[in-house]
C-alpha cells in the first residue's frame, strides 16, 4: 500500500514542477485524482490542470490547504513571504509541507510560515519525464510516516535521496539541481561544432543527443569510474587523445568546478537573503530548535 493511500495533496503553485508531480503520482497510480487539489490564479490554468488530470483545483492557496495532509509548496522564492503569510495562521501542526523552492532553508521556511514538519528539498528538470534526482532533508519534527509520504512523493519524480544534513541540499542544488544547465551547454557546444564540420544542423543534433545518452547508459550500466570508461576510448596518439589535450588545455575540469562553487554560493546566497527578510518583514524569528543551513538532523 503507498504511503499517500486516502491522504489528501495539496499543491500551493501549480507550475512546472508541481505538474511533474502530479503527473508522476497518477501515472504511479500512488494516489486517486480525487485526492489532490491544486491552487492557481489563472482560470484558464485551473481548467488545463482540471481537463488533463481530472484534479481539483481552486483559485486560492487556503482554499487548497484545507484538509491536506501533505502540502507541496512549488512556488518562486521572491512568493515566498507573502504567500507564507497568507498560509502561517491555517496551517495544523500535524500538516507536512514539502518545499521545492530553490534557496529556501528550513530556517527560512519555518520562520515564514511558523510550520516545524518540513521537507526541503531540490529535483532538476528531467523530473518532468519522472527521470529526475531530487536531493531532500527533513526536519526533526517530521515523523518516519511523513517521511515515507515525502519519498513516495519525490520517487514520482524519478530518483530521490533523503540526506541528513542540510548543507548537502544547497550542494546539490549546485550539482544536480543546476546540472541540466551545464548538459545542455556541452550539448550546444558540440552541436555547433559538428554544423561546423559540416554537418545538417539536424543531423548534429541527433549525433550529438543520442551519443551522450549512449555514454549516460554506458556509465550507469558498467559501474565503472569515467576515467576508466574514458580510457578504454582513448588510444594512444588517437582522435580522443588529440581531443581531450585541447579540453584540458583549455582549463575544461576547472572552468566546470568554479561554475559549480559558483552555483553552490549562490544558492547560499538566496538562503541568506530569505532568513534575513523573515526579521525584515515582521515575521516572528525562528524558535530555538530551529536548523540553519549547516545543522545536522539527529
Amino acid at each position: 500500500m503507498s504511503p499517500l493511500s486516502n491522504r489528501q495533496i495539496a499543491t500551493v503553485g501549480s507550475g512546472v514542477m508541481a505538474e511533474a508531480m502530479i503527473a508522476g503520482l497518477l501515472r504511479g497510480q500512488l494516489v486517486e485524482p480525487t485526492q489532490v487539489t491544486a491552487s492557481h490564479p489563472r482560470q484558464e490554468r485551473r481548467e488545463e490542470l482540471e481537463r488533463e488530470y481530472g484534479i481539483r483545483t481552486v483559485p486560492g492557496n487556503i482554499e487548497a490547504i484545507d484538509g491536506a495532509d501533505v502540502i507541496l509548496l512549488a512556488i518562486k522564492p521572491q512568493m515566498l513571504s507573502r504567500v507564507g503569510g497568507e498560509l502561517r495562521r491555517h496551517l495544523r501542526p500535524e500538516q507536512l509541507v514539502l518545499s521545492v523552492i530553490a534557496g529556501a532553508t528550513t530556517t527560512a521556511l519555518e520562520g515564514f510560515l511558523g510550520h516545524q514538519r518540513l521537507v526541503r528539498s531540490m529535483p532538476n528538470t528531467p523530473a518532468r519525464l519522472g527521470r529526475g534526482m531530487t536531493v531532500w532533508f527533513a526536519t526533526p519534527e517530521t515523523t518516519e510516516e511523513q517521511r515515507a509520504q515525502a519519498r513516495a512523493l519525490l520517487q514520482a519524480l524519478g530518483t530521490e535521496l533523503e540526506v541528513d544534513d542540510e548543507k548537502f541540499v544547497a550542494m546539490a542544488t549546485a550539482v544536480s539541481g543546476t546540472g541540466p544547465t551545464y548538459v545542455f551547454l556541452v550539448m550546444e557546444a558540440l552541436i555547433d561544432a559538428a554544423v561546423h564540420l559540416g554537418f545538417p544542423r539536424h543531423v548534429a543534433h541527433d549525433l550529438v543527443v543520442e551519443t551522450l545518452e549512449g555514454s549516460t547508459h554506458f556509465a550507469k550500466q558498467s559501474g565503472d569510474h569515467p576515467a576508466v570508461l574514458r580510457n578504454m576510448v582513448t588510444s594512444p596518439g588517437g582522435t580522443s587523445a588529440a581531443a581531450l589535450h585541447e579540453l584540458e588545455s583549455g582549463r575544461l575540469r576547472t572552468v566546470f568546478s568554479e561554475a559549480v562553487w559558483a552555483a553552490y554560493r549562490r544558492t547560499v546566497e538566496l538562503g541568506e537573503q530569505l532568513e534575513a527578510s523573515v526579521e525584515r518583514d515582521g515575521q516572528p524569528k525562528a524558535t530555538p530548535g530551529s536548523r540553519s543551513a549547516d545543522r545536522t538532523r539527529h
